[in-house]
């Protein structure tokens, strides 16, 4: 799919602020732990080794530029990676990541 060769301003700011907030690893590992299945801030903080209080300022920020989505089930709440966008991106970044390693060890086998 092509890029549009101009994106107004405010939608640039949005998009680098969104990249800003994936930047950090923290953050990155609790939006892939979202990936898959909704997951509660004890389980991420349990998965993460971080504290929950941690997790949940995390969660505040993800939740405000809409990289995730929560649901509340009874006393918990869940959060999961809902917008089909945000989902695909990192999916195939995840696989980019992937290739790049499988090609490193290729590489590093013939030499």
């Amino acid at each position: 799919m092509p890029l549009p060769s101009h994106i107004p301003e405010d939608q640039v700011v949005e998009l680098a602020e969104m990249f800003r907030l994936m930047s950090d690893p923290t953050r990155l590992k609790i939006i892939l732990a979202c990936l898959d299945a909704p997951a509660a801030v004890g389980e991420m903080a349990e998965r993460l080794a971080i504290s929950g209080s941690l997790v949940s300022h995390h969660l505040r920020l993800l939740r405000a530029a809409r990289l995730l989505q929560s649901d509340r089930r009874g006393r918990q709440v869940f959060y999961v990676v809902g917008d089909p966008h945000i989902r695909s991106m990192l999916a195939d970044m995840v696989d980019h990541v992937a290739e790049g390693d499988a090609e490193t060890e290729v590489d590093g086998a013939g030499g």
